[in-house]
């Protein structure tokens, strides 16, 4: 089978997110879940994402998981662009792509650009009050949290400025226990211009991740927390060492996302499930 590494948000190699993709022969079901955490363990990136082609005239055209190296997820924004990337790349899709996934259907959109734009659930957010020692945990002086929901499972935590989130270095460590999947944290862009409109990075400890490069699945939580203040059309950097850009557009239960993905590695998968 063969197994392919893609960045994800980016247009440029060995920057964005990379994601481990694994299309799988048609079937009615997924190989067992052991054997897809293991492959997601050798290949130890943020997200592997496995897809099966569905029979046709159904709500879905593939059937998706993520898997981390440390747990199964129930929503991933990078690697299902990835997965979006290599269907059209490779022949096996055109036009629209529906995925059936833990968190509902999904869809996968080219565009001329050649970006991909993703169709999610918008992720509610609800403000809730400081956590004990989350301050102490990032180092930095909060300004706002909210609660995500099921959807995703993190805390948007809202700090003072874009050089505040870039400068961060938080005890990973201190932060497992402050949320189900992990906390992200944003600003506004210090200067208008430069082609973003908000910061964010995100540490997901408790999944295997100490800080994941660029988390799509984040920005449908930082697109509803920034519309209000800088309307629903916008884009964020997420400021890791990695970095890469993602288009938000919120229409609200929906949130759309819009990056571009490159490939950088296609190989083989010598152990079939």
């Amino acid at each position: 089978m063969r197994i392919r590494i893609v960045d994800a948000f980016t247009d440029a190699p060995f920057t964005g997110n990379p994601a481990g993709v694994l299309l799988l022969p048609e079937s009615t079901e997924f190989p067992d879940a052991d054997w897809l955490q293991r492959v997601a363990a050798e290949v130890n990136l943020s997200e592997t994402a496995f897809a099966h082609p569905l029979p046709p005239g159904g709500d879905a055209d593939w059937a998706l998981r993520w898997f981390t190296p440390a747990t199964e997820v129930g929503m991933c924004g990078h690697a299902t662009l990835a997965t979006a990337h290599v269907l059209h790349t490779t022949g096996a899709a055109t036009g629209t792509v529906r995925f059936a996934a833990r968190c509902g259907i999904l869809s996968a959109t080219p565009r001329e650009d050649g970006a991909i734009t993703l169709d999610f659930p918008t992720s509610p957010l609800t403000p809730v009050e400081t956590p004990d020692g989350i301050a102490e945990a990032l180092g930095a002086r909060v300004i706002s949290v909210h609660d995500t929901g099921p959807h995703i499972g993190d805390l948007v935590v809202e700090l003072a400025d874009e050089q505040t989130v870039r400068g961060l270095t938080p005890d990973i460590r201190a932060l497992v226990g402050h949320s189900e999947r992990g906390v992200i944290v944003t600003a506004a862009a210090d200067r208008p211009g430069l082609g973003y409109d908000f910061v964010s990075r995100g540490f997901f400890p408790r999944v295997g991740i100490d800080e994941d490069p660029v988390t799509g699945s984040a920005h449908t939580a930082l697109a509803p927390f920034w519309a209000s203040r800088l309307g629903t059309s916008l884009t964020g950097l997420q400021a890791s060492a990695r970095s890469g850009l993602v288009r938000t557009e919120l229409r609200g239960e929906r949130t759309l996302l819009t990056g571009h993905a490159v490939t950088v590695i296609d190989g083989e998968l010598l152990t079939a499930p």
